[in-house]
């Protein structure tokens, strides 16, 4: 926007379009502006604009507007705490005389878009948490042919094919916050459509996330949506098969016997020379395989193929094989990179950040770097062919 536009509306006291701030002292207000913002309830198809260092007659306050300033704001996009991620810029703009930070927010193409599981809106010059009607306009109006495969509606299959106890129980308490559910009148069905596991359709049908979060037989109607376990007892595939498994299930399910599989297969030494207390030292360490198999899950392609992600379990060395190869951004050269990354599955990502299984979007490869560095592995390694990414993780000698 030229500064002519933003300087018109810095002085439109009125405008749904803009709210001013002194400072980012109270970000958590910052980010239910940007999250009203990007739901857009007017259907402006505008960005919304966040201005800091103004009061709110739209006077310039003389903030200092530093780098850390910018990249503080410019981190609010993919924190995990608003979700699905917005489609933001931020940019120190001189107006009026002064220095003044100016983030733009782009409507987005999926919304109800949630800050820590609540929708929130501008109604108005105010902003405020949005009644079950306004979600379902912003549920209606989510544009399917433009958004994520992982939010495609499944027609042919039938939506007493999603676990509704699974539902209540773990994803929706995870995924909505308790003073919007302790206020809730919507039906299961406009639930569940809201956090984009169900198209209302007419007919209503799951999701590809539906499917995938609450399915009872997800790899039935997503042939790859399972992992396959192989522990062999040499370096190579010929040799002899020690213990085989294929996981399936919803993913909340799946994830925990995942788990439960990798604590049982990591070997412990007890080192009782070294020191005064005894050491118990895993050949691999139990963090750094859940972040490397949770990204294989969370980044691989599901549609076109009927691969699973694949963990071979070798004597010396884990290999972990996720089709699909880097995705948007994210290329051979800088895969893993801190701070690069992408979303082929953005919704994927978001419940799995809801269910606890990605605690910070982007550093998972940084952590399991860290976590084999630390237990004295050797660092990961990667390979890339034209679909699948592999991971090979080494023993600890």
């Amino acid at each position: 926007m030229n500064d002519e536009s933003l300087i018109a509306l810095l002085d439109d006291i009125e405008s749904d379009r803009v709210e001013r701030k002194e400072s980012i002292a109270d970000d958590d207000k910052i980010r239910q502006a940007i999250c009203a913002f990007a739901n857009d309830l007017p259907n402006y198809k505008q960005p919304g604009v966040l201005f800091i260092g103004v009061n709110d007659a739209g006077i310039p306050t003389g903030q200092s507007i530093t780098d850390q300033l910018l990249q503080n704001l410019a981190s609010m996009r993919a924190d995990g705490n608003i979700l699905p991620f917005p489609s933001l810029t931020v940019q120190k703009r001189y107006l009026k005389g002064q220095d003044m930070a100016v983030v733009l927010i782009q409507p987005a193409d999926a919304p109800p878009v949630r800050y820590k599981g609540t929708v929130w809106v501008r109604v108005g010059p105010r902003r405020a948490i949005a009644s079950p009607q306004e979600e379902r306009i912003l549920a209606e109006r989510r544009r399917y042919r433009d958004a994520p495969a992982d939010i495609q509606p499944l027609r042919d299959v039938d939506v007493k094919e999603l676990d509704q106890t699974l539902f209540k129980e773990t994803y929706l308490p995870a995924a909505v916050s308790p003073d919007v559910l302790a206020e809730n009148s919507r039906t299961m069905e406009e639930q569940m459509a809201s956090l984009r596991l169900v198209d209302l359709g007419p007919p209503l049908v799951p999701t590809v996330l539906g499917v995938l979060i609450l399915g009872k037989r997800p790899s039935l109607h997503l042939a790859g949506a399972y992992v396959s376990f192989l522990r062999l007892a040499g370096e190579q595939l010929g040799s002899d098969v020690v213990s085989s498994h294929d996981i399936q299930g919803p993913l909340p399910r799946m994830m925990s016997q995942i788990d439960e599989l990798l604590k049982l297969h990591i070997m412990t030494a007890v080192d009782i020379t070294s020191g005064d207390k005894e050491r118990r030292i895993p050949d691999y360490p139990l963090a750094a395989l859940q972040q490397i198999v949770r990204n294989a899950i969370m980044h691989r392609i599901y549609e076109g193929t009927h691969a699973p992600v694949r963990i071979y379990w070798y004597s010396d060395r884990i290999e972990v094989i996720s089709p699909g190869g880097p995705y948007g951004q994210v290329t051979r050269e800088n895969f893993g990179r801190p701070g690069v990354n992408d979303y082929r599955n953005p919704n994927l990502a978001e419940a799995m950040r809801h269910l606890g299984y990605a605690q910070h979007f982007g550093v998972g490869i940084q952590i399991a770097r860290e976590a084999l560095a630390r237990n004295g592995n050797p660092p990961p390694e990667f390979k890339f062919d034209l679909g699948p990414v592999m991971a090979i993780i080494r023993k600890k000698e």
